[in-house]
């Protein structure tokens, strides 16, 4: 069985308020679940994707009073962004400089024309060409024309000091395959792992960086990545799976948006495997998603105390 692609990808603020005014206001894209982390309910958890919520297209964050990441290996380095045409990425080389933020040129990576740039945090993102790729969904209030707006997540960028024990998690575990190897200027090959269908929405970039130290996490960090998975035999396989294989996992969790199934990549990398239902409008209604504070129902009883410890964003 394989896998379908990104379903999300967590990332760690020490900022909520103006991480929100980043994504929404200069990226345009929606909040679509204004949440707390559930295993640490002092903490948002913000959920910012297309105009849907569609599965694929969320780029979430626990907000945590930490200090800057430290860079380095064993760590998601770099999160694709798709948009629709090249077009596209040269009006976001404009907004974004009109915004205060140094980007280079944009060059072809990979056959795609790609724009790295970072958020006000040092999150390292990527904006590329999907033409062709997935359908999209914008969202009707967002600053950012229909046409440019961002459609989904991926690829996304890992760096480990040694290939060999990752490539045989993602493939002999994960089921994905090696695709191909591509070079780039300044960090030399990048190794491509596919899932599905493949294309950028369905891949991860593996570069192999051995003379760099062990990443910590903090503010601009990944957390973890999340793969998808559709409909509960096929989470009920993964779980299975890794229960057979004795892979250390966390087990079946209900995320309540999602069920979710976590491991850990011989780097230490964490990887999540996430249901693409019931999704963000189970407990509200799609137009109104993210208007307000939104707790499962075991977190109900502590509202009023999870809200007197948030700041208001």
């Amino acid at each position: 069985m394989q896998l379908h692609g990104i379903h999300h990808l967590t990332a760690i603020s020490a900022d909520a308020r103006g991480n929100h005014a980043f994504y929404t206001d200069d990226l345009g894209l929606r909040l679509v679940k204004k949440t707390v982390n559930q295993d640490d309910v002092s903490a948002y958890h913000l959920f910012y994707a297309d105009g849907r919520g569609s599965p694929g297209s969320d780029i979430t964050f626990f907000e945590w009073p930490v200090q800057p990441e430290r860079r380095g290996t064993n760590a998601i380095v770099r999160t694709g962004l798709r948009v629709g045409s090249e077009e596209a990425i040269l009006y976001w080389r404009e907004r974004l400089e009109a915004l205060g933020f140094a980007v280079p040129q944009a060059d072809y990576v990979d056959g795609r024309l790609t724009l790295p740039f970072e958020d006000r945090e040092g999150q390292r993102l990527a904006l590329l060409n999907d033409e062709g790729g997935e359908p999209s969904y914008p969202w009707e209030r967002s600053p950012v024309p229909a046409s440019y707006q961002i459609r989904g997540l991926g690829p996304i960028t890992l760096s480990v000091p040694t290939l060999d024990p990752t490539a045989q998690f993602l493939i002999q575990v994960l089921n994905m395959r090696h695709e191909r190897d591509f070079e780039t200027e300044g960090t030399g090959r990048v190794h491509v792992f596919a899932m599905g269908e493949g294309g950028p929405a369905a891949e991860l970039h593996i570069r192999v960086e051995p003379e760099l130290p062990r990443a910590r996490q903090g503010a601009g960090a990944v957390h973890h990545v999340a793969f998808r998975c559709r409909g509960q035999e096929e989470y009920r396989y993964w779980v299975e799976r890794y229960r057979e294989l004795g892979v250390p996992s966390s087990g079946p969790v209900d995320r309540f948006y999602f069920r979710s199934l976590y491991a850990r990549e011989p780097g230490g990398i964490l990887c999540e495997i996430a249901t693409d239902e019931p999704g963000f409008a189970t407990d509200e209604p799609e137009a109104t998603m993210g208007a307000r504070l939104a707790l499962p129902p075991f977190l109900e009883a502590q509202r009023a105390e999870i809200e007197k410890g948030l700041k208001p964003l």
